[in-house]
């Protein structure tokens, strides 16, 4: 499959009405994130899928927009129908629209712990089926009930329990879907290419993509999620001179002042320091590295353009920016009358609340050359939390 356009669909058009809450699940909030942004990250971050389609409910756009609002790019939504199968088809014949589609992976989002290796193992059972599932062997003894008794136990030899995303030729599953009857007693994607007798692949499930129904679901959820993530510190510093004739840019936001820094780009000192730290953290290099100052493209440029790349890095791999804390060494200007400003600027920027976003200043008593007012420095450190590969 290395050499196929691999998409995906997630479905989020439901109410979610078992759950107890008092918004459709996959807008509530699940380890700081709304549910659907777990799986969307997710599937954002592997290097196999290309395009994401999000179907959703009628008048959920402004909900579904907030909730991948720290996500790379603009998700594409389209509104579903009043049945999961008639979402999937909406979607489907957008990504036909769209065009350049080889194979698509269909995923719930109620299920937001979505491990790469699943996806791997899907996307390679595509080399020779038409259709793949993640699937767990049933492991509890099954019983019938003849109302509120037991009846007899239910051979469980042979029984999976099935999981998303399931995976399949986009072709093959775009036909099923217009063709198979509606009343053929199908509940799921795999079931329309069983109902046409095309076999489907069954892989390794994992335990980690239960899905979130009721209440207690949600809780648990917050647990496996915090046993899967490692936290990851970065540290920046970085300094440049003060000069005649240029502007002061700090945090993000310009400094009245009678000097600004000298720089290849604006010179904002504290971003340039809280970029090296989110970058160290990924271990993803510094800020020279991906924007070298032997670049002219750079000339002049804008330092928030780097902390947003920085900060889709971050979304990239599946992490989440946990807190920042800058400190800004100079003993002129005042930091302080400024300080709430700067948090709320890259707030805005890393798309974090204002209480993860820490801003100092200090002096260094008149010595070295930002005691003589030569230059100011900053230092940055990073907190961010990863899934563990």
């Amino acid at each position: 499959m290395t050499d196929k356009n691999i998409a995906a669909i997630i479905v989020a058009a439901g109410s979610g009405s078992r759950s107890g809450l008092d918004t459709p699940k996959q807008y509530a909030l699940l380890d700081g994130k709304a549910v659907l942004a777990h799986s969307y990250t997710a599937l954002q971050a592997h290097p196999r899928i290309g395009t994401i389609v999000i179907a959703i409910g009628a008048g959920q756009e402004e909900m579904a927009r907030d909730a991948l609002a720290s996500g790379t790019g603009e998700p594409i939504l389209v509104v579903g129908g009043d049945t999961r199968r008639a979402s999937v088809l909406a979607a489907l014949e957008t990504l036909e629209a769209l065009g350049n589609v080889d194979a698509v992976l269909i995923h719930d989002a109620a299920r937001p712990i979505l491990p790469a290796a699943v996806i791997e193992r899907l996307v390679e059972a595509l080399g020779n089926h038409h259709g793949a599932i993640p699937a767990l062997p049933v492991a509890d003894t099954l019983v019938q009930g003849a109302g509120a008794l037991m009846a007899d136990n239910v051979e469980r030899a042979g029984l999976y329990r099935v999981q998303t995303p399931q995976a399949f030729d986009f072709a093959t599953i775009l036909n099923a879907h217009r063709t198979v009857a509606a009343d053929a007693g199908v509940t799921d994607d795999a079931g329309l290419l069983r109902a046409l007798d095309i076999p489907v692949a069954l892989v390794q499930g994992d335990a980690m993509l239960e899905k979130l129904t009721y209440p207690a679901d949600f809780a648990r959820a917050e647990v496996m999620m915090m046993t899967q993530r490692m936290p990851r510190v970065g540290s920046g510093y970085d300094v440049h001179r003060l000069v005649e004739g240029k502007p002061l840019w700090l945090c993000g936001i310009e400094i009245p002042h009678d000097r600004g820094l000298s720089g290849h780009s604006d010179a904002d000192v504290a971003i340039h320091a809280l970029v090296d730290a989110l970058l160290g953290a990924l271990a993803e290099g510094d800020i020279g590295s991906h924007f070298p100052p032997s670049d002219p493209q750079w000339k002049g440029a804008e330092s928030h353009q780097f902390l947003t790349f920085a900060r889709d890095r971050v979304s990239a791999r599946g992490g989440e920016i946990a807190h920042v804390d800058i400190t800004i060494i100079c003993e002129a200007p005042k930091i302080g009358p400024h300080k709430d400003a700067m948090r709320m600027r890259l707030a805005e920027l890393l798309n974090i609340p204002i209480d993860r976003v820490s801003v100092k200043a200090t002096t260094t008593e008149r010595l070295g050359y930002t005691g003589r007012k030569e230059g100011i420095a900053a230092q940055a450190v990073a907190t961010l939390l990863l899934p563990i590969l």
